[in-house]
């Protein structure tokens, strides 16, 4: 059947700041990649790319998103606030067109066990009826808790039928209200179990893990990257300058570490920017 996809990138990623003062969140670079290209990534290996297939929503320091995506996706720019998951969606019903639809969230990190990061969404598509609300979920630490869908939690990916979408308005709303519990009520949400990583990197904790999950258990350096100093578990962006010692860290894009710095657990932006992380999360995994 017709199906398109939206990439949802127009948030302020509150939990990250001071980070995102300075980078909308979906530009969070994820093992020296942005967040927001993974996510294009994982589409295009479905089959879904372009205008005409893909959409990225913006509103949030939305002029470097708009930049980022460049012609690759179909652009909704959100004036004033962000107009959350569901409204977000209303603003592109006219480009949706009765098609079916995959959502993700910009900030998801997901991660193929067997192929990364592969194609793993793709679960979600198979055997779709077309009618039903189907969302990617990992089983909840507590199957009742709040926020749980048939005892998952959500990872960052939904599938949603056109008569679901059609009568979103373009105003603030989200997915949860409008379209998931009621769908859930009326029996129409199936959860499709995802078996490999999931970080929703919305904390400083679980953006250094997602990092340094990406990094393969060891430490993924730019080639544009001068290291003098050491590095020990970290990522490295292009043209950042390490001169003193990292441990478990991200060095963003042109950031410094000085040679009498002893960096851990931190996440380094520009010269003058160090955001601790604390204790680093576990993998989601199912």
């Amino acid at each position: 059947m017709d199906l398109c996809a939206v990439v949802l990138a127009a948030g302020e990623g509150t939990r990250l700041r001071p980070l995102t003062e300075r980078v909308p969140k979906a530009l969070c670079p994820v093992g020296n990649v942005p967040l927001l290209n993974r996510a294009l990534a994982r589409l295009a290996g479905l089959g879904l790319t372009g205008p005409d297939r893909v959409a990225v929503n913006a509103c949030y320091l939305g002029e470097q998103v708009v930049a980022q995506v460049g012609d690759r996706a179909r652009l909704s720019v959100e004036p004033g606030d962000p107009l959350g998951t569901a409204g977000g969606l209303g603003k592109l019903r006219d480009w949706i067109a009765g098609r079916g639809v995959l959502v993700g969230n910009a900030d998801a990190y997901l991660a193929d066990p067997d192929a990364p990061p592969g194609p793993d969404v793709a679960a979600l598509l198979d055997g779709w009826d077309g009618w039903t609300v189907r969302l990617l979920g990992q089983p909840a630490d507590d199957p009742a808790a709040p926020g749980t869908f048939d005892g998952h939690r959500f990872v960052g990916f939904s599938l949603l039928p056109w008569r679901l979408v059609r009568d979103l308005p373009a105003t603030f709303g989200d997915l949860v209200r409008a379209v998931w519990r009621p769908a859930e009520a009326a029996g129409a949400l199936e959860v499709v179990s995802y078996p490999g990583v999931f970080y929703d990197t919305g904390t400083p904790a679980d953006y250094l893990a997602a990092n340094l999950h990406a990094a393969g258990g060891d430490s993924l350096v730019d080639p544009a990257a001068t290291v003098t100093g050491r590095v020990h578990r970290a990522v490295v962006g292009a043209g950042a300058m390490v001169r003193g010692e990292v441990t478990r860290a991200v060095i963003w894009p042109g950031a410094t570490v000085g040679p009498d710095e002893r960096l851990t657990d931190a996440i380094r932006a520009g010269t003058d920017l160090t955001v601790p992380a604390g204790r680093i999360a576990r993998p989601g995994t199912a």
